[in-house]
């Protein structure tokens, strides 16, 4: 397994007197990255500086990290593992486990899927645009830690931050020619194609260097999803990630569901009649005795209006997801055991886990405020998008326009635009969008 805790950079650079681990190196350079610091001003779900209360990308991520350990505490005392010595081995130290959790949402650009669709939009010509194959570029080429390798991360992280192993402009139906009249604030329309940028096939191939090519191939096995008439291309959704991304992606469901659901009630976003319409009768019905059990009295807890009793509620919800945790056989045929298995829900927790994801999105992320808010937010990173590639040496930063007058291309063009938006926070976005555009 040494081999997964090597870097790109093959230097290790430990210091005098250093007795650190190698992933306890990845986390202490993710905390102190400038990219992980941008998270506490980037959008969740509302937009930040409308209620101190929210969560933000950094408070999620953090729950997301504590979510995940707690989940691999689960797996180091279950008998499933205990009494397997291949998965014993492949559980990974805590300090891996929180690195990725830490970092997985570093590459959401400003204004939260409604920037990810605008600049996925900007760049649909030259290898489109996705959060998780920004992270991938962050993390090994974009932030200064390292001259040329960015973090420099351990080729065992990276792996678990590469939720979606295909590359976007490979998709056979990524559609290069794609007619832009079709209206563009149409956002179903736009929805970026999950996966990595042609431009850091460099990295990957290092990453995936370690598999054979059996491995590698049904690693990147694809999916069709079925083309509407509302997408103007035919999407392929990747099937299979590694170990410790099933993990992290377990525990970012997780906070996902339980906590975005917390703010929501606290700032009275959802009713208790849209909660006992939408969930709790599904709560009392599904296969599941522990929901049976205590779903009439979760909810008077959730709705009662007092701190300790709905942050009980909230706690114990959590608990029985982290504890209905399972190691899974994803496909006989890998041969790497970091591929072979996936950390999972249980059959009778994982509809609680679904339910709650939806009641979310339905009753708060498709709300028309919510919307309206990212609504604002695409229109802003497109026209600025389009102010930069206008006029770049006019209007773009003295760094950033030394690294564009570099590239060869006007692909290569774009996403040095694209990157330098993408790496802000919404008040970054705000304060430039407003120097440049606001009359006053």
């Amino acid at each position: 397994m040494k081999a997964w805790t090597e870097r790109r950079s093959h230097n290790n650079n430990v210091r005098p007197n250093d007795h650190r681990e190698p992933y306890q190196r990845d986390k202490a350079r993710i905390l102190h990255s400038a990219a992980f610091r941008r998270l506490q001003a980037k959008t969740q779900i509302v937009g930040v500086g409308q209620d101190d209360f929210y969560r933000t990308r950094l408070t999620h991520s953090l729950e997301v990290a504590q979510i995940g350990t707690g989940l691999l505490a689960q797996l180091k005392q279950s008998k499933q593992v205990i009494a397997n010595a291949t998965l014993q081995n492949i559980l990974p130290p805590d300090a891996l486990v929180e690195s990725i959790c830490l970092a997985h949402d570093i590459g959401h650009p400003p204004f939260g899927h409604g920037g990810e669709i605008a600049l996925n939009y900007m760049m649909f010509d030259a290898g489109g645009f996705e959060a998780n194959g920004q992270t991938l570029r962050i993390v090994s080429k974009l932030e200064p830690y390292t001259e040329h390798h960015g973090m420099d991360l351990t080729r065992r992280t990276v792996l678990g931050l590469i939720k979606y192993p295909q590359f976007i402009s490979s998709n056979v139906n990524f559609n290069h020619n794609n007619d832009k009249s079709i209206p563009f604030l149409n956002t179903s329309l736009w929805k970026p194609t999950k996966g990595l940028f042609s431009a850091d096939q460099d990295v990957a191939d290092w990453v995936f260097s370690l598999l054979n090519d059996k491995d590698k191939n049904l690693f990147c096995t694809t999916s069709n999803i079925s083309k509407t008439k509302e997408t103007p291309y035919q999407q392929k959704k990747t099937i299979y990630k590694s170990f410790d991304s099933s993990l992290m992606e377990t525990a970012d469901d997780i906070a996902y569901a339980v906590h975005d659901l917390e703010d929501a009630i606290v700032l009275e976003n959802v009713q208790q009649h849209q909660w006992e319409t939408d969930v709790l009768y599904e709560l009392k019905t599904i296969d599941n005795p522990w929901a049976k059990k205590h779903a009439e009295q979760l909810t008077n807890m959730l709705f009662s209006g007092t701190p300790s009793m709905r942050k009980n509620a909230i706690g114990a919800l959590v608990n029985h997801l982290i504890t209905s945790i399972e190691i899974k056989q994803v496909s006989e045929d890998f041969i790497d055991p970091l591929l072979k298995y996936n950390v999972a829900l249980n059959e009778m927790a994982e509809p609680i886990l679904q339910l709650l994801k939806r009641f979310v999105f339905n009753n708060v992320i498709q709300t028309p405020a919510i919307q309206q808010a990212e609504f604002k937010g695409q229109q802003m990173l497109v026209k600025l998008f389009l102010a930069f590639l206008s006029d770049p040496q006019r209007l773009l930063p003295s760094a950033t326009l030394v690294r564009f007058e570099q590239l060869n291309s006007q692909t290569e063009q774009r996403r040095e635009i694209c990157d330098y938006l993408a790496n802000m926070s919404d008040s970054q976005a705000i304060r430039l969008y407003n120097t440049m555009f606001a009359s006053s």
